[in-house]
């Protein structure tokens, strides 16, 4: 049976995922051709990542999915409690990996390795985190979920709306997807890195 909390779940993860290794194209990208990155496009990805999935799909599951897995699954206990850490630590990681950005802007070159580094790594934890939903928490979901349980997770994950996700924009974040999907390399955008 499905249920529409996990198809969008997954959704929202490929998505993210899309939109990490994009990031992570544009970066090599440039490094290829020794310019430096389009730093607009990589603002315009990490608001993205900061306004949906650390505001609208972390909170979902921290609040709603994880506690129901507990009180049903009390052995993943230890793999939530690492989940809902990471989620934590979301907002804050994203906001240092923008400011390292912004250093790398403004002060140039110096500050590439840094702004990289911190890049790679927040990409690594991040589909290792989505990975772990994937394969742990979502199988015992469907394993020990009610119909209750999917009417409230169903509900909530529905108001989401990621254009990412093939909802249409709300018109104060058109610019912004417009931006992502113009400039950003596939699989997210139909741009490649601008010339510096």
């Amino acid at each position: 049976m499905r249920h529409a909390s996990l198809d969008i779940i997954h959704a929202e993860h490929q998505a993210l995922a899309a939109m990490l290794r994009s990031l992570q194209m544009l970066l090599a990208q440039s490094r290829r051709d020794g310019k430096t990155p389009d730093f607009e496009v990589l603002r315009a990805m990490l608001f993205y990542i900061d306004e949906f999935p650390e505001r609208l799909h972390h909170p979902k599951e921290s609040e709603l999915l994880f506690p129901a897995i507990l009180a049903r699954c009390p052995d993943l206990a230890h793999v939530i409690a690492k989940l809902d850490q990471d989620h934590a630590r979301g907002e804050r990681a994203v906001r240092d990996l923008e400011h390292a950005l912004l250093a790398f802007e403004m002060m140039g070159d110096s500050r590439r390795v840094a702004f990289e580094r911190a890049a790679e790594t927040y990409v690594r934890q991040y589909l290792e985190h989505m990975a772990v939903e994937e394969t742990e928490i979502l199988p015992a979901a469907r394993k020990h979920f009610g119909v209750d349980d999917w009417a409230v997770l169903d509900a909530a994950f529905e108001a989401n709306a990621d254009p990412l996700t093939g909802h249409l924009a709300q018109p104060d974040y058109q610019p912004l997807f417009q931006r992502i999907l113009a400039h950003a390399p596939a699989p997210i955008g139909l741009g490649e890195a601008k010339d510096a």
